[in-house]
Order: structure tokens, then sequence, then C-alpha cells
């Protein structure tokens, strides 16, 4: 086994404290990545973890070890990014994160041309619309609609998105459109919320003629996928709170209406956010100038897009 091989297994163990957690994040099974540890310890000549039957926690030789081991990792990617960006052959895996919705539309269906473009970047994409940590779990880059509140990090915006209110007319048979944003925190409307562990996402930020307020909403449920929260919408169960591009589609065909205009929610900042460390890595640059230019363009057509005119029946 490689002596690398094993102080990156070991690292991830420290960092995610599990060996399945990080046998699956280096793609090899616990058994596999237990066999690593026993290795590097054998190497060492010392007792690198304490193991119970939930957790491996780093003994004191163990925490000495990973702040060396950390920095051994670093340089050795940015040697290796050196080479590539010399060489123009970027090589090596790639992990990027997105949102459920925006993943699958944008990002996603973008990874196969990607990839026939780089063949040696192994891209690892995992979509999740939870607050992903960026630095605990690896990420090489994260596709998000928000703001940059981790000072550790880094931003390039890609393009700013408008949201949109929203609910099925059907919905709307049943309570009254609301006229004010008011009306939403009244009792009188179900909002559909997205919530996951850890969120914040309690109230809903609009642009009022008093300025921007913070409305804290209420419905019956919610649900850690917006495309869940998109499909109650459709059948009629409450209102959401979206960015345009993902239901215009559905604004357009008459299924989904848009709401208090007006006063629309506070748009969101389509971004890419990287560690410091990964700025200087070919393929995160890469990746992020291809996917800015495939966002740029696919959005931009779909809110350019307009619905068919609808052929006007004859009069008798």
């Amino acid at each position: 086994m490689s002596y690398l091989d094993n102080v990156r297994v070991f690292v991830r163990v420290v960092e995610l404290g599990t060996l399945s957690a990080a046998g699956r994040d280096q793609r090899v099974t616990p058994a596999v990545a237990s066999n690593r540890i026993k290795e590097l310890e054998r190497q060492l000549g010392v007792r690198l973890f304490n193991r119970t039957t939930r957790k491996l926690t780093p003994t004191e030789h163990g925490r000495v070890f990973y702040d060396g081991a950390v920095k051994i990792l670093e340089a050795v990617d940015e040697a290796e990014s050196a080479v590539a960006d010399l060489s123009r052959n970027p090589k090596g895996a790639l992990r990027i994160t997105a949102p459920l919705g925006m993943g699958r539309r944008l990002i996603a269906s973008g990874i196969p041309e990607f990839h026939d473009r780089y063949p040696d970047i192994e891209v690892r994409l995992r979509l999740s619309d939870r607050n992903v940590d960026i630095l605990a779990e690896g990420v090489d880059v994260a596709f998000r609609l928000g703001i940059l509140e981790d000072s550790n990090l880094r931003m390039r915006g890609i393009m700013n998105c408008d949201r949109v209110l929203c609910g099925s007319p059907r919905y709307f048979e049943k309570r009254e459109v609301p006229a004010t944003p008011d009306e939403l925190i009244t009792g009188r409307h179900d909002c559909l919320l997205l919530r996951y562990p850890g969120s914040k996402e309690y109230y809903w930020t609009l642009q009022t003629p008093e300025g921007v307020r913070k409305f804290e909403v209420a419905g019956p449920y919610d649900s850690d996928d917006g495309d869940v929260l998109t499909e109650w919408a459709l059948d009629g169960r409450g209102i959401i709170n979206k960015p345009l591009f993902e239901v215009k589609h559905y604004i357009d065909e008459g299924t989904l209406m848009p709401i208090l205009q007006d006063t629309p929610p506070l748009g969101a900042q389509l971004a890419a956010i990287y560690p410091h460390k990964r700025l200087q890595d070919p393929k995160v640059r890469l990746i992020i100038d291809f996917m800015a230019d495939r966002c740029q363009r696919l959005i931009g057509k779909i809110l350019a897009e307009s619905p068919p005119a609808r052929v006007q029946e004859p009069v008798e």
C-alpha cells in the first residue's frame, strides 16, 4: 500500500470520525481503510487512534501527526497542480457540490461534457440542499445560491438570480391571493419551507416599499429537498419561494402563478465557493470557468424563452 494513500485515509478519518465515512470519501471499503490505518501505525510505531464502538478519536500522537500530515498533503496537491498546469494536462479527483434543484438542472448535466474535455479529471459530485461544510467534507468547489459567510473561503460570483413567490391556481381557489406580504404571516396561508438540520431559513426576505424585510412565515410541512417543495406547490399545497429559473416553465404553462410581484423576494447570487488553498489548482479554475459559462447560458436561455402564443378560438 502507498504510504501517501495511508496518510490520506488517516487525515479523513480524523476529519470525518469513522472508518466508513473516510472509506466512502476515499472510495475504499471500511476494511481497506482499517488496514491502511493499521499499516500506518505499524510504520510509525505508535497508536494513532483511541477506538470505541462508534467513533475513532486521535491520540496525542495522532493529533500531532495530523497537523503535519495535512501540510504534507497540501504540499503534494500544490506540487501536482503546478505540474499539471505546466503540462496543460490536469489530473486527479475534483469534489464539487451543489443544491439539488440547481445541481440537477445546471451542474450534473454538464459533467459528461466537462469530462470529455478533461478526461484525466475525476469528478465527484454531491447534491444536497443542506449547507455543506466545505472544509470539513473536503469539497473543492461548491456552487451555491446565496451569500458567503465563511471568511476562510473564497467566492467567485457567476450571476444574480431573481426569486419568485408562487403557488398553484388550485391553491388560490381555496385561499385568496395575498395582496400584501403581511398576509403571509397571519396564518391564512401555507408557506412551504426548505429546512434541514442547522438550517437558518425560517423566514423569507422580501423587498418592500419600506425596504428589505424578513417575514417569519410558517406552514404545515417542510422538506430538505427544494424539488419536493415545488411538487407540493404544484399539488396545491401552498406557496413557495424559488429561483425564477427553476419554476419559470410552470409559470409559463400556468400550473404555478406568481404573487406579490411588487414586493418580490430578495434575489440570490449564484456563485462558486472554494477554500483559499484551492485557488492555484487548475482543476478548480477549469470547473468554475466551465460551469460559470454553462450556467449563464442555460439560465439566460430559460429566462429569455416566452410561452407559446395561445391560439384564439374563433368567435361563433
